[in-house]
């Protein structure tokens, strides 16, 4: 099978070094890196200051690089540009700061996607484990560990009833696609605020098809987000949701988000760091902030919106300016 990895790129560091450093490893010899970047003076920049195109040129693979302004840039549009460049069986999707923890990262997110239908039907996305990164506080470590378990699992309709909102869970910080059914299936949606990843998955799920977590597939991403942080992030994943109410209106994401928590304060006290639950309540605080205004950004005044946001440009579009 060919398989070309797709990123996109702004203001690249030495993490994403890294990850180019990490995929010249890979067992499965890629056929294309396809990086979509956003602002070409900032690459030029950034090429200055890091050995980006050192590690392009040891890659063992052809690579090409395009160029979008900030204001064009979509998290669905953007990424689906990407595939239109790819003429491979399979697309993987990273982010600049996912770095692959092994060598067998590619090889064991194209297994998932075999092109042969077995008895459990035909999976469309495989996505990866996410790993914590060395610096990741002891909250978000556990968050990662919850949302991303030891153990691998298909995903279909009929785990909607015992899953819930978790059926149609995949992230593109690190997911393989089988390229027919992604154009098949009417690639990402867009524009998108946040997501696109998940209303894929739904739409491939509803569609018959399957998502599977590839557990032994694991990239190292993670965030130190502050509460600020994740009041933006939330507002902007609950204006996706609702977009989808086909979705979240027949699926509760609060119920998970609740059980999320509630695991979060058992963890540490387990561990015992009682003391830790002060900031978690500072945290989620933040964060349902952010959700409760999200769901109800459309009684918000446009300049209550871009104070809430992390996607100023993503509003432009939608209000149809410059």
């Amino acid at each position: 099978m060919k398989v070309d990895i797709i990123i996109p790129t702004y203001k690249p560091d030495d993490t994403f070094c890294l990850l180019l450093h990490k995929l010249q490893e890979q067992t499965f010899v890629v056929h294309r890196l396809i990086l979509l970047n956003t602002e070409e003076q900032l690459w030029k920049e950034a090429e200055e200051q890091y050995p980006i195109a050192q590690r392009l040129s040891e890659l063992p693979c052809a690579h090409t690089i395009i160029h979008v302004k900030k204001e064009s840039f979509d998290h669905g549009g953007t990424r689906s540009l990407g595939a239109e460049h790819s003429d491979a069986d399979v697309m993987v999707f990273m982010t600049q700061d996912a770095v692959p923890a092994d060598e067998r990262l590619i090889e064991k997110l194209v297994h998932s996607l075999d092109t042969a239908q077995d008895e459990a039907g035909v999976v469309a996305v495989a996505y990866a484990r996410q790993l914590p990164a060395e610096d990741c506080g002891i909250i978000e470590r556990y968050t990662r560990q919850f949302n991303y378990p030891e153990c691998g699992r298909r995903k279909s309709k009929a785990d909607i009833e015992t899953l819930g909102i978790k059926t149609f869970f995949c992230s593109d910080v690190c997911a393989a696609y089988r390229r027919d059914l992604f154009f098949k299936l009417g690639r990402f949606e867009t524009p998108v605020i946040f997501n696109e990843d998940m209303f894929f998955a739904a739409h491939a799920i509803n569609a018959g098809y399957q998502v599977e977590y590839v557990a032994d597939a694991k990239v190292i991403h993670s965030h130190n987000y502050s509460a600020k942080q994740q009041f933006h992030r939330n507002f902007d994943l609950a204006v996706s949701q609702t977009a989808h109410p086909e979705i979240f209106e027949q699926i509760s994401s609060e119920a998970e988000g609740m059980k999320l928590v509630k695991s979060t304060m058992k963890y540490l006290c387990r561990i015992g760091k009682p003391y830790l639950i002060w900031k978690l309540f500072v945290q989620c605080v933040g964060k349902y902030a952010g959700y409760f205004l999200g769901k109800r950004h459309r009684k918000l005044s446009r300049k209550q919106i871009l104070a809430c946001t992390m996607s100023p440009d993503y509003w432009k579009k939608i209000w149809g300016e410059e």
